[in-house]
């Protein structure tokens, strides 16, 4: 984790930048000191619909958040950008997270408990989570590529959140490229993976792209995947493990 300003008091205006994070800080139970989130922390819907919006997770609007007078900001560094972090670091305490990996997210889970005063509740949610967690590799493993983004088309590397969970679907990321590398459709053959996965987000992969890849890809199978539960660090990783458990029989199947 990056920590960029230590935080010495219960924070009781708390802004999350995070959409994995807002969700998780809604678990927690802190619905009256969230005081500012961005457009794109979709869950849950009330603060969604209620809650006072700072700007994009990349387009944060600093004079909103000043508005706010948070005494806590909770970053990401891939989430956000190092401009805005370092502007608002200037004048609230910012506190970064850092998600390479499931650990990563267990280890967020604990240290946002821990800063906003719910440090029971967040163990009670990592023991939740990691009664879930099972590996379903072993000698089942299918070759898979995580596709984020259409034209060009981006793919979820060897040292991301998603790379780690696919492990738990039981695939093997054939991506070994570190971040979110561009690929041609030519490079995408060359790896030759059993499945392309198109994912709900960022970019909206619907049946339609589905039909479009099909078409360049004849001997490999595309589906359709649920993003967040592929990249949200938190407590949507409650829902991760049940997904991959059906999802991977669903592969095993067809």
């Amino acid at each position: 984790m990056i920590e960029l300003l230590p935080y010495l008091k219960r924070p009781t205006r708390i802004i999350s930048l995070v959409p994995s994070q807002t969700e998780l800080l809604f678990d927690l139970g802190l619905q009256e000191e969230v005081v500012g989130i961005t457009k794109f922390c979709i869950h849950p819907t009330q603060w969604f619909r209620h809650k006072k919006r700072v700007g994009g997770t990349k387009t944060i609007d600093i004079s909103s958040v000043r508005a706010l007078q948070p005494d806590l900001i909770l970053a990401n560094k891939e989430e956000n950008t190092q401009a805005d972090i370092e502007a608002l670091s200037k004048e609230f305490p910012v506190w970064v997270s850092d998600i390479k990996n499931v650990q990563d997210a267990l280890d967020m889970i604990a240290q946002v408990g821990e800063l906003v005063n719910r440090k029971e509740e967040a163990q009670q949610l990592i023991d939740k989570i990691q009664k879930k967690m099972t590996v379903r590799t072993n000698q089942n493993s299918i070759d898979a590529l995580y596709l984020i983004w259409q034209k060009p088309y981006m793919a979820a590397g060897a040292d991301t959140f998603i790379h780690d969970m696919m492990r738990y679907a039981g695939m093997r990321n054939v991506v070994t490229q570190m971040r979110y590398p561009i690929l041609t459709m030519e490079e995408i053959i060359a790896l030759q993976p059993a499945y392309v996965l198109l994912s709900s987000e960022p970019f909206p992969f619907k049946q339609k792209h589905v039909e479009e890849t099909q078409a360049s890809l004849p001997g490999i199978k595309i589906i359709l995947v649920d993003g967040e539960l592929f990249s949200w660090y938190g407590s949507r990783m409650l829902q991760s493990f049940d997904y991959f458990y059906h999802l991977h029989e669903q592969l095993q199947n067809s």
